[in-house]
């Protein structure tokens, strides 16, 4: 038995929220106390970026030094308490069929795909950009409010020497992760549409979004 994996059924019929989101778009939505967001691999390996703001005060909002001081791991799985700047517990990993998420990566930019890669990637999709039109769209943001993300169905190994690599394979189409919200939290979503590694088995696909009210 994987104690890393945990699969827990919900009546999609009771669900009051779904939505498909397209590979390269982004998504942004409240979630309130108590709710429980599924976030769905439809076709598998497909990185999910994510930032996440207090609803009422977006000033604070994910910090990962919090979050992997607090588990003294460098990955998301399952019982995993999603930490503020302010180190309050924004979401709680309460299901998980995947196993790991990585906090390390952080999104793609045309700057770092220049880098890594060629100039000829960068004009490419990139996360960073997602989230900057998200903001643009939201009254009171902007670019200012991009911070370090995390990124769902993506693993980044760390070795020994410091040297980040992405792993493949890890997810699979159907595969999820539900989190509960621990405060009102907005939520940002970039599917991402990276081409140049295989955070995406080089083939973006779409993720569906689905939230329930707590089941007690």
């Amino acid at each position: 038995m994987n104690d890393k994996l945990l699969d827990v059924p919900r009546n999609r019929e009771q669900a009051i929220y779904s939505e498909r989101v397209k590979a390269g778009t982004g998504w942004m939505h409240t979630l309130r106390k108590g709710q429980i967001l599924r976030i769905i691999d439809l076709c598998g390996n497909q990185s999910v970026d994510m930032l996440i703001y207090n609803a009422h005060n977006t000033a604070e909002r994910y910090n990962v030094n919090n979050t992997l001081a607090a588990q003294r791991k460098a990955l998301i799985e399952l019982g995993t308490e999603i930490r503020s700047n302010d180190d309050n517990v924004m979401l709680r990993v309460v299901a998980d069929t995947c196993g790991e998420h990585d906090t390390l990566g952080s999104g793609c930019s045309a700057e770092g795909n220049t880098i890594r890669y060629t100039d000829k990637t960068r004009y490419m999709h990139s996360c960073r950009d997602t989230f900057v039109r998200k903001f643009l769209d939201t009254p009171g943001m902007s670019k200012r409010d991009q911070t370090c993300n995390l990124n769902f169905f993506t693993k980044v190994l760390l070795d020994p020497a410091g040297h980040l690599e992405f792993a493949d394979g890890i997810s699979a189409a159907g595969k999820y992760v539900d989190l509960l919200a621990e405060m009102d939290v907005v939520i940002l979503v970039s599917n991402c549409a990276q081409l140049n590694n295989p955070c995406n088995d080089y083939n973006p696909t779409p993720v569906e979004m689905i939230i329930w009210e707590k089941q007690e």
